[in-house]
């Protein structure tokens, strides 16, 4: 039997929950019987959900290790709503065995990673940080950069963000390919979008974008093979998922000069701490995850990720379960 909403308890751990738009706390507040928010500033443990799951009913989560041991005490845990689409954090398989419902914000956040991605492109192509901060030092420095117009861009990925970085790549006169293993073709017609083979697309493209997510078949694809493959001189761009590049093979096609530069906004272990040696070369441009971090996406994420879990509270479908 279902508890009143009233009655219910909710977890809410993304940090950024409510920063832009208060009426999602006010809301969450005055229907729920009780709201726990994660003021650690990060995302949590599984040891730190074990100590928070126990009488929680709703669950709006961030990028937070909700792994067996952590649902294992969850008895009253009804639902999950994950406030983004990775969902490589959350153990799938123990939640369906328990019976919680898993949903998503599919597309909230898709027009604002797909604006870093052109910004880091940007800044890849011409040196704006560096000459930015020797002219604040200053030094008045001349610089050298590439220009889009005429160069080829290949989107390893080309769901929701891909989409938009098609769309935002259309003023700069560029030549895009594009590769994934599910085509729209419509799509691709409509935006002069060249499909082809993974490899072609390495083997031709100026700058490399990845827009996937992390599954079996896509962790640490950008490998050393991968890496060999693009073309010399090229960008690598990743503002999906850390679990797809191997860093040392990275770090090692960057070294050697094969790639002239690469910008990464998602890392393997986050934060990567100081010692990572990709944080060493000059020609890494480093971001904390921040791809999502918008008024427009986290305003977005949070009301998807509120109304799924209500929903689910109240004995009613969710809009956007992960099937």
């Amino acid at each position: 039997m279902m508890k009143p909403l009233s009655a219910c308890h909710i977890l809410v751990t993304p940090t950024s929950y409510g920063r832009n738009d208060y009426r999602l706390k006010s809301e969450l507040e005055t229907l729920a019987g009780r709201v726990t928010y994660n003021t650690t500033g990060k995302s949590l443990a599984s040891e730190q959900l074990q100590d928070l799951l126990p009488d929680v009913d709703g669950y709006i989560a961030g990028l937070d290790a909700i792994d067996s041991a952590a649902l294992s005490v969850a008895s009253n845990l009804k639902v999950i709503a994950r406030y983004g689409v990775g969902l490589n954090n959350v153990d799938l398989e123990a939640a369906r065995g328990q019976g919680i419902m898993i949903c998503y914000t599919p597309g909230a956040n898709s027009k604002s990673v797909a604006e870093l991605t052109i910004g880091l492109m940007l800044n890849l192509a011409r040196p704006i940080l560096d000459a930015a901060t020797q002219t604040r030092h200053g030094d008045w420095p001349r610089t050298h950069g590439i220009s889009l117009e005429g160069k080829t861009i290949g989107l390893i990925g080309l769901g929701a963000i891909g989409k938009e970085v098609t769309r935002r790549l259309a003023g700069f006169d560029c030549r895009i390919l594009a590769y994934d293993i599910a085509v729209d073709p419509g799509f691709a017609g409509v935006h002069g979008l060249e499909i082809v083979d993974q490899e072609s697309l390495l083997r031709q493209s100026d700058i490399v974008s990845l827009h996937l997510p992390a599954l079996p078949q896509t962790m640490g694809m950008v490998n050393a093979a991968f890496l060999a493959t693009m073309k010399a001189g090229s960008y690598l761009i990743n503002t999906s998922r850390g679990e797809l590049v191997n860093e040392a093979a990275l770090f090692r096609a960057l070294s050697s000069g094969h790639l002239a530069g690469a910008a990464l906004d998602a890392f393997s272990r986050e934060p990567p701490g100081a010692k990572n040696p990709l944080l060493t070369l000059p020609q890494l441009i480093a971001t904390p995850h921040m791809g999502a971090h918008t008024d427009g996406a986290t305003n977005a994420m949070g009301w998807m990720a509120l109304r799924d879990c209500l929903a689910v509270l109240k004995g009613e479908k969710p809009a956007h379960p992960v099937e």
